[in-house]
């Protein structure tokens, strides 16, 4: 095995069993190899996921999935005119009930979308992120709030990312492999009535 197919592993167990993102699992997972390896790609960790997954957790994770997805739902038609699309771990059927609901939301104005909670009453923090793929540019306004999940039996943690709305078109690319890296309302409502646990292949 060599030293990046030990990363992805090793960053996979982090992304599965302590809820982290890929970045900073490929980054925490990299330190002990040092400058002698390459870290893997998000498809290499992805896939490396999807074996943790099989192994440790086949019995539990398709109805943690189930649960995200379906609290993903009524957010979408709640913030339906800043056009969300679902991405990350419960778009791509790897979450666990430690992931976060990732939806990003493509703005006219990304101001308008914090406003549109705070009008709700909606409790939230705000942050934000680096541009995704190493791209420049200023970082990405992001939206967090926790919301209950009677499934879970627990919180679940939704992340709201701001872009302009010229910024959805080339957010609709695929994969090296073809698959989608978000998909819309009615795209989740479809893989959720064909097979809720279903790995995302389009």
């Amino acid at each position: 095995m060599n030293a990046t197919v030990e990363i992805a592993a090793a960053a996979a167990r982090l992304v599965v069993e302590e809820g982290m993102e890929y970045a900073a699992a490929k980054r925490k997972a990299g330190r002990e190899f040092g400058a002698r390896a390459e870290l893997p790609t998000n498809e290499e960790v992805e896939d490396a996921v999807r074996e943790h997954i099989e192994l440790f957790c086949a019995d539990t994770q398709p109805a943690e999935l189930r649960a995200l997805r379906e609290a993903a739902l009524p957010w979408m038609q709640r913030l339906a005119e800043f056009r969300p699309h679902l991405s990350g771990a419960v778009w791509r059927g790897t979450a666990t009930r430690l992931s976060t609901i990732h939806l990003d939301l493509y703005c006219d104005d990304p101001k308008a979308a914090e406003i549109a909670l705070i009008n709700a009453g909606i409790d939230y923090d705000s942050g934000s992120i680096s541009r995704p793929g190493g791209r420049g540019g200023e970082p990405l306004h992001v939206l967090s709030l926790s919301a209950p999940n009677r499934a879970l039996g627990e919180p679940v943690t939704l992340h709201l990312i701001l872009h302009d709305f010229d910024d959805l078109r080339g957010a609709l690319k695929p994969d090296t492999r073809g698959r989608s890296w978000r998909g819309d309302l009615g795209a989740l409502q479809q893989l959720v009535a064909q097979d809720p646990a279903a790995e995302v292949t389009r």
